[in-house]
């Protein structure tokens, strides 16, 4: 039972209303509406476009009277310019324009058929009437209140009668809303007070509705003695009210006011008293913010209503109906109804004094600055709200956490009701909370007119449980309350009848409302029972409408035929069950012929087998209600089977569980050898099961159970041949028309099953029954045939020997896929593969398999590469055992070992597809997506080929490396999403991708490109390229431009290196610097010529700076000599020895004299005490330094340095120091006296290191030398000094 739209009313007599409402428009003179086409009688072209709906275009411009003639199907837009609102009760329907407005009272009427009916008639139309009636049951009258763009409430009667009016304010009426008493459903919920609440721009008045009742009543009995002495003098008495003036918001165009409760309001701090304070909660919607929440505080509480309601309780036989109209805005005084103008101006010249309004503050709102709110509905348990706004969403406010938590987009001009759904008695009576109180359902109504739906939506987060297509200019009516005067003792026994949701359709002028069942807020199990309920108290209500004869004698056809089907279906199921319980005597010896060689196929396999068996049984967590050994129900078999018209039976196929069940249920005692194969078979085609859903049925429990057929393989391969052979044997499986020289369906069906499959073992078992059970067969038919000895070809033999080949390979690969990865690297469930997935793949799609492989297990590229010079070595010779080689770091050896086996089995099936070069390209990409860059170079380090090694290089810069690069040289100062050691290490992966780049571009014209192919078995791949094939497919690169960027990334990597300051693209001229980050394959505009004195100057000063970094780098113990914080490698760190030979080849590319790069490395050795490593260079570098006089100088004063240090600063001088300093000669004295040894890093070095200095001096200085004097003075007080020391 679903929700439903159920008319309960209509209106009459809409042509009357219209004519009345429309009445300027229609007077107007029929000469000036046939002025032109487009000059209509009325006051705008579209109103009346919209009228006509656009059917004929000519009828525009016709006579008023004509209109009156048109059918109220075309009128019916009309309703969209007026004000519609109809009362709680649906017994008073409202329809105003402007100055006019016309009430609609409920008739019963009786139709054709004689059943009655409720319509809406024309009782009113702003002529006044004495006349007042009263119906017993009904309430006695209904009150009208209508706001004023003069900031008038006037109240009045459903005759139109004027019972009070009074001005609160002096701005127009936006909206008004109205709260009436509500039943508490749970203990210690307050009850609900009535309130009337008006809307100004603003502020908001509030007026108590008990007050307001007691001042409507006398009133009306004012109203009514007054019409009996023939009078229209009435002394109305004022309105006790508050008002609110509503600060903080930009605009507020609707609000809702919720009751009054004890709470803490969200930022309000503990008050003194013992309990909160009474506060009264406003919720706005407008713009600045787009939803604002006032709260106001009472200074004292309301007295209880139901002590109220006992010193009222004998005026509650009037009970009052409070009709509410949005706002209407007069222009000539309207809905005075008696008065004549000069009495308006009159009223207008004793205008009441306005009270002022108290400022309330916002507390918090829901801030969106382009969001603009348009109207609000409450809930009616006060707890939500829907709001509408101008962006065409719906959003549903959780009004006590002031939060937003759902939202509709797609509802323009939306108009939203509730709808508040109890708990049926009779779902409560079963229910086993039956003596709580009853359960209430809340949905929220949606009107789109633009798109004509009517949506009901679960609440708070539930589905749509029901959406209707109504016209697109409906008006859905909400009140939001009930009737006023009811209270907790007068509540009780009323049962009046009120719509909560009504929409108005024009076209028909049909009421209707919504029905929605309780169950359809149930989201558990107790839905479906309580739909159930539903469903039969339905169809008991049907039954008892209709008086039914039956017939003892006659049977429905239909019936017969299903009953049959269900016994022909139960008997089948007893008869399998049977079987099952019966002991096995079947032999069968005839197809034992056919298993020749399976026992060596099997044994050949075995290791495989085992291994595979082993990885595929771990501890694993299943339910018992999931087990493929539960007894399959006869309500799931009656389910899956069905009887076809030829008194056959056909499987329905369902889930896949469900077919896997059935499967089970048939032959999986047959596998194990627990029930006669061939009578189940026999049974089987006995009713009627096509031979071929028996065929997908056995294949699928087959590889389903993979793990019980791997434990006895001789035993289940057996029963599954003579099944196989039983099913192929049946009437319809294989056509007796069959030339072996074509495929066959049936076991095409089988391969095809077997090719689909990622049970690689039990699908290879299957294809080794499979086929030499189509041998056989081809072998016998063959026989019958031509009586010869030759053995028969035929086409589908090699189908599925290269089917086999092809399984064999997938059981080989998946048993390496399932080998688990090391205790902490990367994790994820073993990927599944079968001979469609592989195919698919492309022709790379197996050196994928291994490179996510080699991934999850962390393999390092250097075992790699081991493990393939193992797999040579076995292609050379098979039975050596590749045992050998390094121990590995994770995991015990002999698995180890097993694994290394496994991958060169692996490699062996697929030679070509696994080869070195194209494994390791896989690897690389792998590597470079999973942000393992070191990973990737090192293994694009071991592709061999030049062509691959460029492609692949060329793809990783332009795909992963570029962007991330350019970022770390624009701000590498700044955050680049990396740390300082991974940017350190990035930039030394990009310096070596580049040099990989330009060693391959060098190489690429020297090598052929290589020949990708592919396996014979495997070459019916097809898919995406392989990656190889896209890096043969790469342009060549722009060699200059990659030494451009190699130059960038060394300096990068040496300033992040050194921990080093500097803008490294300051180092460049503006050619230079738009080279940069462009494509490898294009030819840019590079720096040539010489550079300016000032550039090189910058660039030989950070060099510089650089091989002193390196030289303190060296002799600091803090620094790890193999960089183990860093994933770099141990050779990428700050005291690698290949850092003095970068700078010299920087130097040479960034035109700085290397010349002075070697003379300050020697001397910075020197400085740094570092005298053997200064030596090492010095035999090097000492040798290729043109200048020798100029590094003899600064070597002399490096060692006058020391002795200065030695002789006069040193804590540990000696006398004969001082006697050796005062016997030196005075020039010589004079000079070590001037030097400064704090320019020494390490001033403090072994005189015998400082005498060797010295000697090399003399050697290095020629003898015309100005300083070549002073160094042999030097060397003789270095002598003196070594030997008194």
């Amino acid at each position: 039972m679903s929700c439903s739209l159920l008319e309960f009313c209509r209106l009459q007599e809409l042509k009357t209303v219209r004519d009345y409402l429309f009445q300027s428009q229609k007077n107007e003179p029929v000469e000036e509406k046939n002025q032109t086409e487009n000059d209509v009688s009325w006051e705008t072209a579209e109103w009346e476009s919209a009228w006509d709906s656009g059917e004929n275009k000519e009828e525009e411009t016709t006579s008023a009277t004509k209109v009156e003639e048109e059918p109220t199907e075309q009128r019916a837009p009309w309703l969209q310019d007026c004000v519609v609102s109809l009362s709680p009760c649906s017994d008073l329907l409202v329809v105003a324009r402007e100055q006019k407005a016309v009430f609609l009272s409920a008739k019963w009427r009786t139709d054709d058929g004689g059943r009655e009916e409720m319509t809406l008639a024309v009782s009113w139309t702003g002529t006044l009437s004495t006349d007042e009636g009263s119906s017993t049951g009904r309430p006695d009258w209904t009150c009208v209140v209508v706001g004023f763009n003069t900031g008038y409430v006037r109240f009045y009667t459903e005759n139109g009668v004027l019972l009070l009016a009074q001005l609160l304010h002096e701005d127009p009426v936006l909206r008004l809303k109205c709260r009436t008493y509500e039943i508490p459903r749970h203990p210690g919920v307050t009850e609900q007070h009535e309130e009337l609440s008006i809307l100004y721009p603003a502020s908001m008045v509030t007026i108590d509705g008990f007050s307001l009742f007691q001042s409507l009543r006398a009133c009306k009995n004012q109203v009514a003695r007054a019409a009996a002495a023939g009078s229209d003098v009435i002394q109305p008495p004022p309105l006790a009210y508050k008002k609110w003036g509503l600060q903080d918001m930009d605009a507020i165009v609707d609000h809702c006011s919720v009751d009054e409760e004890r709470f803490y309001p969200r930022g309000v701090s503990c008050f003194s008293q013992g309990k909160p304070p009474a506060m009264s909660q406003y919720v706005t919607v407008g713009g600045g913010p787009y939803t604002g929440f006032y709260y106001a505080v009472e200074g004292s509480s309301q007295p209880l209503l139901s002590h109220v309601a006992l010193a009222i309780h004998h005026l509650i036989c009037l009970l009052l109906t409070f009709f509410v109209c949005f706002s209407l805005f007069p222009h000539s005084g309207w809905l005075g109804w008696n008065k004549h103008k000069n009495e308006e101006e009159a009223v207008q010249k004793q205008k009441p004094k306005v009270e002022p309004a108290t400022p309330l503050t916002i507390r918090f709102g829901l801030p969106d600055s382009r969001r603009h709110g348009e109207s609000i509905c409450l809930s009616p348990c006060n707890t939500l709200a829907g709001v509408t706004d101008d962006f065409g969403r719906v959003t549903l406010l959780d009004l006590a956490r002031g939060v937003a938590i759902r939202m509709w987009k797609g509802y323009r001009d939306a108009q939203l009701g509730w709808l508040q759904v109890p708990e049926e008695r009779v779902d409560r009576e079963l229910s086993p909370s039956a003596s709580h109180p009853r359960r209430h359902a809340l949905f929220l109504v949606i009107y789109a007119p633009r798109r004509g739906i009517l949506e009901v939506w679960g609440m708070q987060h539930g589905p749509r449980v029901g959406a209707f297509t109504v016209g697109k200019h409906c008006r859905l009516l909400y009140a939001g309350y009930r009737l006023m005067g009811v209270n907790s003792v007068t509540s009780k026994g009323w049962q009046l009848h009120t719509q909560q949701v009504c929409l108005l359709d024009p076209i028909t002028g049909a009421l209707r409302t919504v029905n929605i069942p309780f169950h359809l807020a149930l989201s558990d199990k107790k839905s479906e029972r309580a739909k159930d309920m539903h469903l039969l108290k339905k169809l008991t209500t049907l039954l008892r409408s209709r008086e039914v004869e039956p017939d003892p004698d006659e049977v429905d056809p239909a019936l017969q035929q299903l009953c049959s089907s269900q016994l022909k279906l139960l008997q089948l199921y007893s008869d399998i069950q049977q079987l099952h319980s019966a002991a096995v005597t079947e032999t069968c010896p005839e197809n034992e012929e056919s298993l020749e060689g399976i026992e060596e196929e099997l044994s050949r396999i075995g290791p495989t087998l085992q291994r595979y068996a082993q990885l595929t049984t771990r501890p694993s967590v299943s339910f018992a209600q999931d087990s493929p050994n539960s007894l399959l129900p006869a309500q799931a078999f009656l389910s899956q089977m069905e009887c076809t018209e030829g008194e056959e039976l056909r499987v329905i196929r369902g889930s896949e569980t469900q077919w896997n069940q059935l499967g089970n249920f048939m032959f999986w005692g047959c596998l194990c050898g627990k029930s006669p194969l061939h009578k189940m078979c026999d049974t089987l085609q006995q009713a009627g099961i096509s031979p071929q859903q028996l065929l997908s049925l056995l294949l699928s429990v087959w590889l389903q159970r993979e793990k019980e057929v791997l434990q006895k393989p001789e035993e289940t391969v057996k029963n599954l041949h003579t099944l196989l052979i039983a099913l192929s044997n049946m009437k319809g499986a294989v056509e007796d028309s069959w030339d072996p020289q074509s495929i066959s369906p049936w076991w095409q069906q089988v391969r095809t099953t077997c090719i689909q499959s990622h049970n690689a073992a039990a699908a290879l078992l299957a294809a080794f029954v499979a086929h030499r059970a189509t041998k056989a067969s081809i072998t016998s038919r063959a026989d019958s045939k031509f009586q010869s000895e030759w053995e028969a070809v035929s086409l589908e033999l090699e189908q599925w020997l290269v089917c086999v080949r092809q399984l064999e390979d997938v059981l080989v690969l998946q048993t390496l896929l399932l080998v688990p990865p090391p205790q902490g690297a990367t994790g994820g469930a073993a990927p599944q593969c079968s001979i469609k997935t592989l195919l698919e793949g492309g022709t790379g799609g197996i050196a994928d398999s291994i490179s996510k492989w080699v991934f999850r297990h962390n393999l390092a590229p250097e075992r790699l590469k081991e493990i393939l010079q193992k797999k040579e070595e076995a292609d050379e010779k098979l039975e050596q055992k590749s045992g050998e080689g390094k121990e590995p770091e994770e995991g015990n050896q002999e698995d180890t070992d097993r694994t290394a086996e496994l991958l060169v089995a692996v490699c062996q099936r697929f030679p070509h597809s696994l080869s070195p070069d194209l494994l390791s390209a896989h690897c690389c990409w792998e590597y470079v997506e999973g942000q393992y860059l070191w990973c990737a170079v090192e293994h694009l380090k071991l592709v061999s080929s030049p062509h691959i090694q460029l492609g692949i290089s060329a793809m990783m810069w332009s795909t992963f490396i570029v962007k991330r690069f350019s970022a770390a040289a624009y701000l590498m100062e700044k955050d680049v999403g990396m740390g300082d050691k991974a940017v350190t290490s990035f930039l030394g992966c990009c310096v070596q991708l580049l040099q990989i780049l330009m060693e391959a571009d060098s190489a690429v014209e020297e090598v052929s490109a290589p020949e990708l192919s592919m396996e014979e078995a495997w070459c019916g791949a097809e898919g995406p390229a392989s990656l190889a094939e896209m890096a043969l497919e790469q342009r060549g690169v722009h060699y200059p431009l990659v030494q451009h960027h190699c130059l960038v990334a060394s300096l990068l990597h040496a300033a992040m290196t050194f921990s080093l300051k500097v803008k490294p693209l300051s180092l460049f001229d503006s050619k230079g610097k738009n080279a940069f980050f462009r494509d490898l394959t294009t030819i840019q505009l590079m720096p040539s010529g010489d550079m300016d004195p000032c550039l090189v100057s910058i660039r030989q000063e950070f060099l510089l700076r650089v091989l002193t970094a390196w030289v303190q780098a060296i002799n600091d113990p803090s620094i790890s000599a193999s960089g183990n914080t860093s994933p770099s490698p141990p050779s990428n760190g700050p005291k690698a020895d290949w850092w003095p030979s970068l700078c010299l080849e920087l130097g040479s590319l960034l035109q700085v004299n290397p010349d002075i790069l070697r003379r300050h490395l020697v001397c910075e050795l020197y400085s740094q005490g570092l005298d053997p490593r200064a030596e090492e260079a010095r035999e090097h570098v000492m040798l290729e330094v043109e200048d020798k006089d100029v590094l003899g100088s600064q070597l002399l004063v490096l060692t006058g340095q020391r002795l200065s240090y030695c002789l006069l600063h040193s804590q540990s001088q000696t006398q004969s120091a001082m006697e050796l300093l005062a016997r030196l000669p005075p020039t010589l004295c004079t000079w070590i006296k001037a030097m400064d040894p704090s320019e020494l890093r390490c001033p403090l070095v072994p005189l015998s290191q400082t005498s060797r200095l010295v000697g090399r001096l003399v050697e290095i200085l020629p003898e015309n030398h100005a300083q070549y004097s002073l160094a042999l003075h030097l060397l003789e007080a270095v002598e003196a000094l070594s030997a008194e020391g």
